[in-house]
């Protein structure tokens, strides 16, 4: 279960400067996140936190500068002639800025306002989504809680785990009051500023195990009224997330009136604090915003914890957003943060991981060995056996699909996922119900199963991507992958078709394998530049805490999803940080990546549905609690360090950091100093630096032990490393092609072996993409005729070719709206008076086709966002939402049907100009290059000159040039002109 984003808009709009959508009409309004040009509290020289130590928000010299920041945003807030009484939060700690309800004018003026860096929408997230403790080493006289802490009792004492997620149910044992007196009592009171806000509707009660709770909606709306005006939970995900991260020891939990034993947090002994700002509605979606996101992030670290998790998924290209800038800084001053790394792998799949900011750890999804297996013998004989936990057994009886039984005229596709009353109980009492994955939850349909008389479900999946899960059904159910359902389908065709299940097989079953919905890179954000995740972790069929009201009474369930696997990370984050407080979050990070397993239990690869996985789906490999604890040496990086990332990225330049770059510089970000090593785009050759800290008590002497990747040499500059106990080494790995496969990515490692001993083996996976030319993405240009230069590096030596394709001017469509429409939902497109529908088919052969609008074609201050979706479906194949009118999707072949939204405009209401691009493989003769054919080197640099000519002036072209080694098309850039 993750939580994933809906509306992409402030995303988008870090890359335009900042987001001014509103709804048009000066007496409209919305919020908007604001932010100024002061350091935040966790930044500014004057109130940061020493290395090592907690910032403090509530000193005399803190209360002054967040008053001085307050200060400043009602200064902004007149410049531009908006009432101060306007704002919803201010927010100081980690993030300098505010959330302000403005009209579209006001936002327009405060946006060129002196003082204000950015301004973005406020933005909507969506929730999606026996113990693990064994499979993680942490139990038994040789686990982690006894030979670290002497036992769970202590297992992270001194540490607050702060939860930014939809609130918990304070009553389940789970969170019930720690024995006292408390060892850490003093340690937590020095530390922690915040309070239990009990709220007003079913108020919370804290203790000494749940010490803190607040709740944020300030920028959500009206709350649906099963919701709790309080940090009270009520759809589970947050009371989840909070037990397995650090619930109490050893709680007995049942589900269904199945006992499943004993369930414990990963850091028992650790206090919890919620910050609730996700909001349950009447559909059951968890959902928040970005202005009660952030304000939670920004309380989070000035009430005082040590670590945060932060379950809801967010961009897969920025790290420039609200909520990852707040994270920088919380990183900054010593807050380790935990995020999800999205369930996008089995739907987006490549380079869907969300988080790519270096600053926090970025967390994938994998199974665990707790076994439960069932065989399904069908009437023919055959058996099948599929993942199944409840443990009774089905004697032979009939086997139906669901389309078969189905209740008299409820919607075919309905039946075939059997939701709620589409099942006739007359049809399907006594029998094994065939039931197709998808839309509701899974253990619902084995509800409805039930409800309308089923013995049993067969629960088949409708990709063999898809993850297989062992829920806690209603009815003995077996799961299936796609294939075997499929053919259980077929069988269930014949009359007579009977079906009969085993009880349940608990024997450990070899683990870990990647989830299928685990989302995984290569990242966006740096084109593969840096390896994301970072890690993977349990989170399939995670049994923990939940709240009743949302899962039917219970107290415990089973969820799946990287939003599972967030907060077991988060946990062993807290017993590093209580066990070495002194470690920064990267150190943290650095520790567990390094001593991350690449294997499964079988000693073998570790898997996922296409075969053997690799660092794009797990990272460094699955987390190994034990060795994280004493890894010798640490990669560790900085303020500073992330923001010459950010600037080789680009992105901190778009808002308002232009300055910051000129005066700290940029760094490749291959070059950032991580625990993995990743190029997305080398060129024959590369040299990547990295710098280990030594946090051992004594001297290392460690060999460099590299396992190239397949078609690759690699070089380390120094044969022996020689570290004293807190200082640095520094060293060089330089990544040379020889005959690996273009344009496919390679894996190995490099492992820092302590010499003589091999106590410490400090692993970093290597994961490089070799390309025959690195090459701009794109180039932009202006007039009939014109000129740039583009500078190129080869992958190879030789003669590389261009061929130019294109130009071709836009076919323009005229759109007309009858006013802006704020409502439009990506997951349920609908035309209405500011959204308009067109359909657009992409012919075969078609090299390049794009679609989208342009600001230049429009008033300033206007606001347009574009998605495109299959034909004559929902589902979404691109969006482009940003805080302008420069909107463009890229679009394969095929047919698709294109939204365009005026969400904003200023004054009357605009036309809009909808441009579509169709680029054959052949070029127009009006775009040329010289030289056509240079001569290159292997690593070498080249320039060769673009050329366009004879274009009509306002209009619109778009074309390409691609390279070729003489053998096979090697990259290319994309060439946009207006004439």
């Amino acid at each position: 279960m993750a939580l994933s984003i809906v509306a992409t808009a402030a995303l988008a709009a870090s890359a335009t400067g900042g987001a001014l959508a509103a709804p048009s009409g000066a007496s409209e309004s919305a919020l908007y996140l604001v932010q100024t040009t002061s350091e935040p509290l966790a930044k500014n020289e004057a109130t940061k936190a020493p290395v090592g130590e907690k910032v403090n928000a509530h000193s005399a010299a803190a209360k002054a500068w967040l008053q001085k920041l307050q200060s400043e945003h009602d200064a902004a807030l007149r410049s531009s002639r908006v009432s101060t009484a306007k704002k919803v939060y201010d927010y100081g700690v980690v993030f300098n800025g505010m959330a302000v309800r403005l009209t579209p004018a006001e936002a327009v003026r405060l946006k060129y306002t002196s003082g204000v860096v950015n301004v973005w929408k406020n933005e909507t997230f969506h929730a999606d989504t026996t113990s693990t403790r064994d499979f993680l080493g942490l139990t038994g006289d040789k686990g982690v809680w006894q030979k670290q802490f002497q036992g769970n009792e202590h297992a992270g004492e001194g540490i607050i785990v702060g939860v930014i997620d939809s609130g918990i149910w304070p009553e389940n044992p789970s969170f019930a009051a720690l024995s006292e007196p408390r060892p850490d009592a003093a340690a937590i009171a020095a530390k922690w500023k915040g309070t239990c806000d009990s709220g007003t509707e079913q108020p919370v009660a804290c203790n000494n195990k749940l010490i803190g709770a607040r709740y944020f909606n300030a920028g959500y709306g009206e709350i649906w009224e099963g919701e709790f005006q309080s940090p009270r939970d009520y759809g589970g995900h947050g009371s989840h997330t909070a037990s397995t991260a650090a619930g109490n020891f050893g709680v007995p939990a049942s589900i269904n009136g199945f006992d499943l034993g004993t369930t414990s947090g990963v850091a028992p002994a650790a206090r919890i604090a919620m910050y609730k700002a996700l909001w349950e509605d009447e559909a059951g979606n968890g959902t928040g915003t970005t202005v009660d996101l952030v304000a939670a992030i920004n309380q989070a670290v000035a009430d005082g914890v040590d670590v945060i998790n932060y379950s809801i998924s967010g961009s897969s290209t920025f790290v420039v957003t609200p909520d990852e800038i707040a994270f920088l800084n919380a990183a900054h001053a010593g807050v380790f943060v935990s995020t999800s790394a999205g369930n996008s792998g089995d739907t987006i799949g490549k380079s869907s991981v969300a988080h790519n900011s270096p600053w926090t750890t970025t967390v994938a999804a994998s199974t665990h060995n707790r076994g439960g297996s069932k065989t399904v013998t069908l009437g023919n004989g055959t058996k099948h056996t599929g993942v199944g936990v409840v443990p009774t057994a089905v004697a032979s009886s009939p086997l139906v699909a669901s389309t078969a039984v189905a209740a008299a005229g409820a919607n075919a596709a309905e039946v075939a996922l059997c939701l709620p009353g589409t099942l006739d109980s007359a049809l399907a009492g006594g029998k094994v119900v065939i039931c197709d994955r998808g839309v509701n939850a899974r253990n619902e349909k084995s509800k409805v199963v039930k409800e309308a008389g089923g013995v049993g479900m067969i629960l088949a999946n409708t990709s063999d991507a898809q993850s297989i899960n062992g829920d806690l059904h209603y009815v003995p159910t077996v799961h299936f992958n796609a294939t075997v359902g499929n053919a259980i389908k077929a069988y269930a065709a014949n009359a007579g078709a009977t079906a009969a299940m085993s009880v349940v097989d608990t024997s450990p079953v070899t683990a870990p394998a990647m989830a299928g919905f685990s989302s995984y890179g290569p990242a966006k954000a740096g084109a593969g530049d840096l390896l994301k995740p970072d890690i993977t972790g349990p989170g399939v069929d995670v049994i923990a805490a939940v709240a009743p009201p949302g899962n039917d009474g219970k107290d415990f369930d089973a969820y799946s999803g990287t939003s599972m696997s967030a907060p077991h990370v988060a946990g062993i984050a807290a017993l590093l940080k209580a066990k070495h407080p002194t470690w920064s979050p990267m150190a943290i990070k650095s520790a567990m990546m390094t001593t991350a397993s690449t294997k499964d239990s079988a000693g073998k690869t570790i898997q996922w549905s296409q075969g053997d996985a690799t660092p794009l789906n797990y990272g460094s490999g699955h987390v190994q609690v034990a060795s994280a604890f004493d890894p010798g040496l640490v990669y560790d990086s900085g303020q500073k360090e992330w923001y010459q990332y950010a600037c080789g990225l680009g992105q901190l330049q778009l808002i308002g950091g232009a300055g910051v770059c000129d005066q700290i510089g940029s760094v490749d970000p291959s070059d950032l100093n991580y625990a993995s090593i990743a190029v997305g785009d080398l060129a024959g050759v590369q040299t990547v630096t990295r710098t280990v800290t030594n946090v051992t008590k004594k001297i290392g002497l460690y060999l460099p032990i590299v396992k190239a990747p397949a078609g690759f040499k690699v070089k380390v500059s120094k044969p022996l490393l020689v570290v004293k106990p807190g200082e640095t080494a520094t060293f060089k790995v330089t990544i040379t092609r020889t005959n690996a496969a273009l344009g496919q990515w390679a894996f190995g490692s490099l492992s820092l072996t302590e010499f003589v001993t091999g106590r410490h083996v400090v692993t970093s996976p290597i994961a490089v993409r070799p390309v025959g030319v690195a090459a701009p993405g794109e180039i932009v240009g202006n007039g009939p005729s014109g000129s740039a230069a583009v500078s190129l590096t080869s992958g190879f030596s030789g003669t590389l070719n261009t061929s130019p394709a294109g130009l071709v001017a836009s076919n323009v469509t005229d759109l007309t709206f009858g006013a802006a429409d704020t409502t439009f939902d990506p997951a349920l497109p609908a035309e209405s008076n500011g959204a308009k529908k067109i359909t657009v088919t992409v012919p075969a052969g078609t090299q390049l086709a794009r679609v989208g609008t342009f600001a230049g074609d429009l008033p300033a201050d206007t606001d347009v966002d574009v998605f495109a979706y299959k034909a004559g479906t929902k589902t979404l194949a691109g969006q482009s939402a940003t805080g302008s009118s420069d909107e463009s999707i890229t679009l394969g072949e095929g047919s698709y049907d294109i939204y365009v939204v005026l969400y904003s405009f200023q004054g009357s209401i605009p036309a809009v100009k909808h441009h579509t691009f169709l680029v054959p493989g052949s070029s127009a003769g009006n775009l040329t290059v010289t030289p056509a054919a240079p001569a290159v080197t292997t690593g070498g640099n080249t320039s060769v000159t673009f050329n366009w000519a004879g274009l009509t002036t306002g209009v619109r072209y778009l074309g390409f040039v691609a390279y070729s080694d003489g053998t096979s098309t090697v990259g290319r850039t994309i060439v946009s002109i207006t004439g």
